[in-house]
């Protein structure tokens, strides 16, 4: 098993399963099943599908089904399943296995052929070909049993097909890797602060996410036991891989807090993975015996995949982690983001995003500096950052909001854009957007729904992998895009509530 925080999709499978029945004889079993395995090897080799598909012998009968549903419950390689109904394969058998299910469903709606053989097409044909017939009965099931799945409807060989099942694989991953997910604390959330409370015991029951508190000074502990040789080992690499500032390197005035530094980041790994977590939260109002508030190291190690949420917002945690594996593979970053102010001549709006130390370099293809500067808050030494601009492109901002009687998901497409002028007194890492259907909508919306000022931003994936987790996930998704008006919005928050007011006491 890989390590907790890894976010290759490698040691992950989809079942593929294949519906149909007896009642069409052995040599047209035959050809299903070979035709079916086409269609899982074209999805195969397409490069839109990260996760392989594991064919799986045809489902004829409800006790195959059935047991197929339980096995793929038990094993923890699958995230998911892939189900087309080849001929026509009566429903009623398909009831148990679906009500059993626990793992992700996409229904894949497509056919062996791309055209018709007009000149051919006997009644032979049209006993095999039947997934007009028979996903439709399939599709019928489904809805009475009230399944939450994914619909694609296509020939494998067109690239939406392969996109759409591509996205919603990793969707499906992101759901796995938050199922197991440790979440380690160091301390609490930040006084006061209202959005980054929330229940733990209710997430753990809706996302499986374990979310715990340790004292920071067992972390303080880890990080001055690090050995010499280990920080020696790591300060070598940091000048490898960044520009790092001349007072920061040996024999520069501040190279111990450089070697600080270097300590957070090797107490940090060891402690989190002594713990299986990959996903953390740290708070500047508790530091205990830390000298500086961990920066670089927080930032590398999200780099490796780790979630985190700053000042003790472990949901926000939670979305970094899961973001992370939905991208993995993909050009870009994800990070924990925040929105910090706004540039509004008109026409021009965007907004600036930051946070104090901890902007993940996943972010950029350019080359971080590695800087040290004070903090003004926390009361302890200069931390040790990264400082870089977030690479231009398209983006989505995502935030996970406790809404006392249901979890919240509201997620906003963005254009990330090159800074308007240099930011010379700004030393942290920063992403500038444009918020999508335009500033002020974007802003009333998302105060409207109340959602968070601490976000993932995600430059890897776009808002349908999103729309996809929540969905496997059954929480509440708002979406602000270019379609979005703030009177559509609001009566969408209207039905939203009334909907999950009635589900809750289904």
């Amino acid at each position: 098993m890989p390590n907790a925080h890894n976010t290759s999709l490698e040691h992950y499978e989809v079942w593929f399963l294949t519906g149909s029945q007896h009642l069409y004889g052995e040599d047209v079993l035959k050809q299903v099943a070979a035709q079916s395995q086409e269609i899982a090897a074209a999805l195969n080799a397409s490069s839109d599908v990260p996760v392989k598909l594991v064919w799986k012998p045809v489902l004829t009968d409800a006790d195959a089904i059935r047991r197929t549903a339980l096995e793929a419950n038990s094993d923890d390689a699958v995230i998911g399943v892939t189900a087309w109904m080849h001929t026509f394969s009566p429903a009623k058998m398909w009831i148990q296995g679906l009500d059993l299910l626990r793992k992700p469903l996409l229904h894949l709606h497509t056919q062996a052929n791309v055209e018709l053989p007009w000149a051919d097409i006997d009644f032979d044909f049209m006993n095999l070909n039947q997934a007009a017939h028979g996903d439709r009965e399939f599709g019928y099931i489904q809805s009475r049993l009230g399944v939450p799945r994914k619909t694609v409807v296509g020939h494998v060989s067109t690239p939406e097909v392969t996109r759409q099942v591509g996205a919603w694989q990793r969707a499906a991953a992101g759901w796995a890797a938050v199922r197991t997910l440790k979440l380690t604390r160091f301390g609490d959330n930040m006084r006061n602060v209202a959005v980054t409370e929330g229940d733990k015991t209710e997430a753990e029951l809706r996302f499986g996410v374990s979310v715990n508190t340790w004292s920071v000074n067992e972390l303080a502990d880890a990080v001055h036991g690090a050995p010499e040789s280990d920080v020696d080992a790591l300060v070598a690499e940091y000048e490898r891989l960044y520009e790092v500032a001349p007072e920061l390197k040996a024999g520069g005035a501040r190279h111990e807090s450089l070697r600080y530094s270097a300590r957070i980041e090797l107490g940090l790994r060891a402690f989190l993975e002594g713990n299986g977590s990959a996903a953390f939260t740290t708070s500047f109002e508790d530091l205990g015996a830390l000298r500086q508030l961990p920066g670089m190291a927080v930032q590398r190690l999200m780099a490796d995949g780790y979630g985190f949420g700053a000042e003790g917002d472990w949901k926000t945690a939670i979305l970094v982690r899961a973001a992370k594996v939905m991208g993995a593979g993909l050009p870009g970053g994800a990070s924990l983001m925040e929105d910090y102010t706004y540039h509004l001549t008109p026409g021009q709006e965007k907004i600036l995003g930051a946070h104090m130390l901890e902007v993940c370099p996943s972010l950029t293809a350019a080359k971080p500096r590695v800087e040290i500067h004070p903090l003004g808050i926390g009361g302890k030494e200069d931390p040790v950052r990264m400082v870089f601009d977030t690479d231009a492109g398209p983006g989505v901002v995502v935030a996970l909001s406790d809404m006392r009687d249901r979890f919240r998901l509201v997620a906003n497409a963005v254009d990330v854009v090159d800074l308007d002028e240099p930011l010379p007194n700004l030393p942290v890492a920063r992403a500038l957007w444009s918020p999508k259907p335009d500033f002020a909508t974007s802003a009333a919306a998302w105060l409207t729904a109340g959602a968070a000022h601490h976000t993932v931003l995600s430059t890897q994936v776009g808002m349908d992998v999103f729309e996809d987790f929540a969905e496997i996930a059954r929480t509440e998704l708002l979406t602000i895009d270019e379609g979005t008006t703030i009177r559509q919005f609001k009566k969408e928050l209207a039905w939203n509530a009334a909907y999950y007011k009635l589900a809750g006491g289904l």
